[in-house]
């Protein structure tokens, strides 16, 4: 271990920056965060360091570098762009043992700035020793996904409560099984969702029971979009991959499948035409009795849960039956089929509007308001349309859209898999044979459609027709 990481308390510690540049400016930036008080020694400045001068926030001598600006220094960056200089400065500051960075010039330093991950009052510092910045920046990034901004106020309600537990529970091991289940429970949910005064109250009840150890799981109600992966939310792949259990649809891809906690148990409830493998009913009492168990549940669904997802009915019986619960929407299938072939759901000269609809049969018809979907410039989107497309197509026609109108069917939007289809209301139908459109496929009709030869941007390589999802039926 070449450096010993460790975390410097600068609070009105006085701190030297020599050098006024734009990596300058980002030293002090960071130095004032962290409390410090700046004396920036340089010719020239920056416009922001002259801001920050004038207003007094930063203090600035308009010269070259002295030895005298070490007095009383607790910590010095060297951001110059002379090597002589910064090479003096460094030499100047080890000999009287003062910590120095020299931008740039690891061999110089006595201490080197990490990329940071700000989380306060959590911090986490990434470093590779000066030897790839660049590679602890991609890496600080991907801690920005695992770890929530709200992790923050999660300590910070972790240390109100401090004094507080240690006074309830005067054994050591205790404490830590206490706070062990507040920070892998419901708790930490609460506060990462925003409900920091239900997360108190329920600190507070567990100190009065002497647990925090909870005898009601929680289900997660997880939008999965439209098939990407990459499309999910941060809170999404995290509540993923800390489930005990996976209840899963059908339009749920494989590759999202498998960002799920590879020991997580999984449970098919998805729905096929005339195949369903769970009624909704069944769903709903599965999620509650699950969560009784103590387990936290991920109910995982295809877009968004509350578009065609039957997610409202669902958190209505956990309501009911006092299970906890949270929501986390997805992009629905309507937003990312439409934008990964190409075609804008609005458009200032095409459609000033646009309508979600099922086409899901119910005992063969479908009962939809027609006049409604043939107002002009609006586009209208299907879901679950593909085995009634002839007669959606029929009944808009019927109800006086014309027949050239521009139509589209895409099919595994999103996915490498992807393939979108063009034709008219009056050709879809015949298209859906021909090229053996297969579920899931969203049907986009409007006159955007005609945008997609110009703005097709998305065209997976060596294309082989493969599902993603769990079933290929219509």
């Amino acid at each position: 271990m070449q450096y010993l990481p460790i975390f410097f308390k600068l609070d009105a510690q006085h701190c030297l920056v020599v050098g006024g540049g734009a990596v300058a400016s980002r030293k002090v930036a960071l130095l004032r965060k962290a409390g410090g008080s700046v004396l920036v020694v340089a010719p020239e400045l920056t416009s922001d360091l002259a801001e920050q001068a004038s207003a007094g926030a930063i203090r600035h001598h308009a010269r070259r570098f002295l030895a005298e600006d070490l007095d009383g220094v607790s910590l010095v960056i060297a951001a110059t762009d002379d090597v002589a200089v910064n090479a003096e400065i460094s030499q100047l500051a080890q000999s009287s043992s003062i910590p120095v960075n020299v931008v740039d010039n690891p061999e110089l330093c006595s201490f080197i700035v990490p990329s940071i991950l700000d989380r306060s009052p959590v911090m986490i510092a990434v470093s590779t020793g000066g030897a790839s910045p660049v590679l602890a920046r991609q890496l600080r990034s991907r801690l920005e996904t695992l770890i929530p901004s709200a992790y923050g106020r999660l300590a910070s309600m972790v240390e109100e409560f401090r004094e507080v537990v240690k006074e309830r529970f005067s054994d050591p091991d205790d404490r830590r099984r206490f706070w062990e289940d507040v920070l892998e429970g419901p708790i930490t949910e609460l506060v990462l969702a925003g409900r920091e005064a239900e997360a108190r109250q329920r600190i507070e009840q567990a100190l009065a029971k002497g647990s925090a150890k909870q005898s009601v799981g929680e289900v997660y109600l997880v939008g999965a979009g439209p098939g990407d992966p990459d499309l999910l939310t941060f809170r999404a792949v995290r509540l993923m991959q800390q489930a005990d259990v996976m209840v899963y649809d059908r339009l749920v891809s494989a590759p999202i499948l498998d960002l799920a906690r590879r020991d997580a148990e999984r449970i098919y409830v998805g729905k096929e035409k005339n195949n369903h493998a769970v009624p909704q009913e069944g769903i709903n009492q599965l999620l509650v009795d699950l969560a009784r168990q103590g387990k936290r549940v991920l109910r995982l669904k295809g877009g968004d849960p509350f578009i065609f997802g039957r997610g409202g009915e669902e958190i209505e019986t956990l309501a009911q039956e006092g299970i906890p619960f949270q929501v986390v929407p997805g992009i629905t299938a309507a937003a990312g089929c439409a934008s990964y072939s190409g075609i804008p759901l609005t458009h200032r000269d095409y459609a000033q509007s646009c309508t979600f609809v099922t086409g899901h049969l119910k005992e063969g018809s479908l009962d939809i308001n027609w006049a409604q979907l043939v107002q002009p410039r609006q586009t209208v989107v299907f879901y679950m349309g593909l085995t009634a497309i002839g007669i959606i197509c029929d009944q808009l026609i019927a109800h006086g859209m014309s027949p050239s109108m521009p139509a589209a069917l895409v099919e595994q939007g999103t996915t490498r898999n992807q393939r979108v289809h063009i034709g008219t209301v009056a050709t879809l139908s015949a298209l859906v044979a021909e090229a053996d459109v297969r579920a899931p496929t969203l049907t986009i009709i409007g006159e955007v459609v005609n945008l997609h030869t110009k703005l097709e941007w998305y065209k997976p390589a060596d294309h082989v027709y493969e599902t993603e999802f769990s079933s290929t039926e219509k």
